[in-house]
């Protein structure tokens, strides 16, 4: 057992109760009431980074929540790490969907229940811990470390470009290192090497300048429910697939070393079925969840809203329709084509009779890792020394636009290494972090800094 490894047993305990400190810290981003929560949170982290063996760790203020920036130096000539991460939260409601209270931590079964235990605090806090362990124990940290810790990611990280252009300078580096992905196992640890880019849409169907009895001009005037209704039904086919022109133009196709990557995971879709609670799995027809969920494309309903809605009955034909459609995107789809070709289809869809209003709300472009570069070698053998198993190279379905806006900042691969399981309860009640895999994870990590200095060299 390597010195660091035996310093993390020894102090793991204290390791436990300095997590469940920071996850008490209520740092709700989306709520002006815990602004001064969030606050408190990021002189925790610099305080916590500082403690840890950094030589600087400083509260910067944004137009909106701070961002902690932590140094440690260790000379001109080594390369120079940038580790990521955020400490600010979703909201914890609905309260009483929790088995305990969402900042008040709870161990159950292996598992630390808390409001950002795993998203993002707990990957944040194993970071600071594989630090202080490789200082502790007398290992040196053979590369220069910065560290940009963030209190708006769950807001849409929305000074943070304009941070990281500021600062380039004092943040280049050779390589980004993030911490907010997952695994697919406990024991299984994982490299996530893409990330599905999204687009996010509202459309408006406008029709009679106001409600109408749906008896004395039903069937005379054009309905916008009725016609939102047939306008999303239409962008998509019996076969799952969207009929937005060009949409599939540019979507590479899942390799050989991709389809072996995915038989090596054990992967079970009756259990992934049971987990969501759907009556069945379902999607793009001719490929396994797992292929729908990393390598292909989506188009999808995330809201609706039209007409009378609440209890009893209110015999309306209603003025207007609303429905939220976002679009998750993969390597090489552009989100600029991509939405014009979408309006053009809505427009194309709409019946005579009512107006289109399309508004543009977010977006980020789809990511995947150059797997050939250095660093994906040094993160291998560190989690298979922490973990005890070679990791599996995995993609993630959703969308961390930040790391697109990392590598093209600094001109540097980025390397997503996470440690969220499936069911962990991201954004829900009973969010949880699994104790077995923090402790391997801040081995993993402490032994990967050292390894980084190697092969960055």
């Amino acid at each position: 057992m390597s010195d660091f490894a035996a310093y993390i047993d020894r102090e793991l305990s204290r390791f436990h109760e300095e997590l469940e400190a920071f996850l008490r810290i209520p740092s709700i981003s989306t709520d002006p009431e815990h602004a001064g929560d969030v606050r408190a949170c990021a002189e925790w982290v610099a305080d916590h980074l500082l403690a840890a063996g950094l030589h600087e760790a400083e509260v910067i203020d944004t137009g909106g929540h701070p961002i902690v920036v932590g140094e440690r130096i260790h000379s001109e000539e080594a390369p120079t790490v940038l580790v990521y991460g955020h400490y600010d939260v979703q909201p914890s409601e609905p309260d009483e969907l929790w088995t305990s209270p969402p900042f008040d931590p709870e161990v159950r079964d292996g598992r630390l229940y808390a409001r950002g235990s795993i998203d993002d605090k707990g990957q944040v806090h194993m970071h600071i811990k594989a630090l202080e362990a490789r200082l502790a124990s007398g290992a040196d940290v053979p590369v220069n470390l910065k560290l940009v810790i963030e209190g708006e990611e769950e807001v849409g990280s929305r000074h943070l470009a304009a941070f990281l252009h500021e600062h380039a300078e004092r943040l280049a580096c050779d390589a980004i290192l993030v911490s907010d992905t997952g695994m697919f196992s406990p024991e299984l640890p994982c490299i996530t090497t893409g990330l599905r880019g999204i687009v996010y849409t509202e459309i408006n169907v406008h029709g009679p300048k106001s409600d109408l009895h749906s008896g004395t001009y039903g069937g005379a005037v054009v309905n916008p429910a009725n016609a939102l209704a047939a306008i999303l039904a239409g962008l998509r086919d019996e076969h799952g697939q969207a009929t937005v022109p060009g949409y599939y133009d540019a979507v590479r196709p899942i390799s050989a070393r991709e389809r072996a990557d995915l038989e090596r995971l054990p992967m079970d879709e009756e259990t992934l079925r049971a987990e969501v609670g759907a009556p069945a799995l379902g999607g793009e027809a001719g490929f396994s969840a797992l292929e729908r969920l990393w390598y292909r494309p989506t188009l999808d309903v995330n809201g609706l809203l039209s007409g009378f809605t609440r209890e009893g009955s209110k015999t309306v034909l209603p003025s207007q329709a609303m429905a939220k459609v976002s679009m998750r995107l993969v390597p090489d789809q552009d989100p600029a084509q991509v939405i014009e070709a979408f309006e053009a289809r809505v427009r194309e869809l709409a019946p005579e009779g009512v107006t289109i209003e399309i508004k543009r709300s977010h977006g980020g472009a789809p990511w995947v890792a150059d797997t050939e570069h250095p660093i994906f070698d040094a993160a291998s053998a560190a989690l298979e020394s922490g973990f005890g198993a070679p990791p599996a190279y995995i993609r993630e379905g959703g969308s961390i636009p930040i790391v697109q806006e990392f590598e093209e900042t600094f001109g540097a691969p980025a390397l997503l290494v996470g440690f969220a399981l499936p069911g962990c309860n991201m954004h829900a009640p009973d969010e949880w972090i699994d104790l077995g895999v923090y402790r391997k994870g801040i081995a993993a990590l402490a032994d990967l800094y050292g390894r980084l200095g190697e092969q960055l060299t």
